[in-house]
């Protein structure tokens, strides 16, 4: 099948797709808000240092509560890292199963235009529990994990359930706690990892750098 859209025609790499799921509920305002915001940034400033990862890696962004697409998928020297800003609730099921339509999309453009692609990755970072209905949400992405179509990372900040992120995550990958509000250390362990996916080859097993921004779980 032809590549048909222009962004496909002037960059047919394999994609990297890796959506951010991002809490922005009311309890993130202040400071843990401003250094999302950093981390976020220092995110693009990484990748752009490598010319293989920043023509590979796509990153979607959803914010929570409410939901809403911040910034729809685009590889990093398009994207312009958005200024987040904590409001509401959090609708943690709702985010989580409009995050896996919102991938399901991309893989299908990505296949209409003969694009390849990695498996993706999926960032869900959170201070806070659920202020909705979680569980089928949860056992939607496990099962997609299970059957190696998504890679999915729990992170909490300091105030998150980790007891219900235990239940979203499975076990082999249990939720990280986030060191403080070190989100640039996060970025830039995730984008250090992006670099690695995106020098391998489709399918290929990759080791990922050690987690010094957080501690897991247990």
């Amino acid at each position: 099948m032809p590549i048909g859209q222009p962004e496909f025609v002037e960059n047919p790499k394999n994609r990297c797709p890796v959506i951010l799921i991002l809490d922005t509920s009311g309890s993130m305002a202040g400071k843990p808000i401003e250094e999302l915001n950093r981390g976020v940034a220092a995110l693009k400033e990484d990748i752009l240092k490598d010319s293989k990862a920043y023509l590979s890696v796509e990153l979607a962004i959803v914010t929570f509560g409410p939901v809403k697409l911040t910034q729809d998928f685009t590889t990093i020297d398009y994207f312009n890292p958005p200024v987040l800003k904590a409001d509401a609730l959090t609708p943690m099921g709702e985010v989580i199963e409009f995050a896996l339509d919102l991938l399901e999309k991309r893989k299908q453009t990505y296949k209409d235009n003969g694009i390849q692609y990695f498996r993706p990755w999926i960032f869900l970072i959170t201070d806070g529990a659920p202020t909705d209905a979680w569980q089928m949400a949860a056992q939607r992405l496990r099962q997609a994990e299970t059957e190696r179509r998504l890679l999915f990372f729990a992170v909490g900040v300091q105030g998150a359930n980790t007891s219900i992120l235990k239940q979203i995550a499975l076990p082999e990958r249990p939720p990280v706690m986030l060191n403080g509000l070190d989100f640039r250390s996060l970025f830039v362990w995730l984008s250090t990892s992006m670099k690695r996916v995106s020098t391998g080859k489709i399918g290929d097993a990759i080791v990922l750098p050690p987690v010094g921004w957080g501690q897991i779980t247990s």
